[in-house]
């Protein structure tokens, strides 16, 4: 059996705080405050809804932070 990735802790973050932003000011802005993954996602991309602790996802439109949430 595989073994268990290391759980991470989640920053006290607002993920609210990054919509509307130019998503590359977005992503080195999460970095900073210490989230391990960052994932830009596209409108209306399919993917898998399992929770990751430490990932903060975008939903990016033409460049720009529309959504965001954890997991």
């Amino acid at each position: 059996m595989a073994p268990i990735p290391p759980s991470h802790a989640e920053p006290q973050d607002s993920p609210e705080s990054y919509v509307g932003m130019e998503v590359s000011s977005a992503r080195e802005r999460a970095q900073e405050h210490g989230w391990p993954t960052v994932r830009a996602l596209p409108h209306g991309a399919i993917i898998t809804m399992e929770y990751l602790v430490g990932r903060l996802n975008f939903e990016v439109t033409d460049g720009t932070v529309t959504r965001c949430w954890k997991g």
